[in-house]
């Protein structure tokens, strides 16, 4: 997964992009309180790590958007990591 992340500090505008894996999916379900689900991506190469987390809402938006587009993808190759 590529991550490219632009914000603004005191120097200007920055700039950090970085290749990473994708190590886990979590779920954290609240029964007493639902609308504060999400799901997390926790990734990480050799020097960084982080997480990207996301509401239940978000991840259904961004499910229906990649599942209307779909069709666009001809093939997928997997690239296995060699240990």
């Amino acid at each position: 997964m590529k991550i490219k992340i632009r914000y603004r500090d005191a120097h200007g505008m920055m700039r950090l992009e970085n290749d990473v894996k994708i190590k886990e999916v979590m779920i954290n379900e609240d029964i007493m309180h639902p609308e504060s689900e999400s799901i997390a991506l926790g990734f990480t190469n050799k020097n960084s790590s982080g997480i990207i987390e996301m509401s239940s809402g978000e991840f259904d938006r961004l499910n229906k958007s990649v599942k209307d587009k779909i069709h666009l993808i001809k093939g997928v190759k997997i690239f296995r990591e060699e240990k």
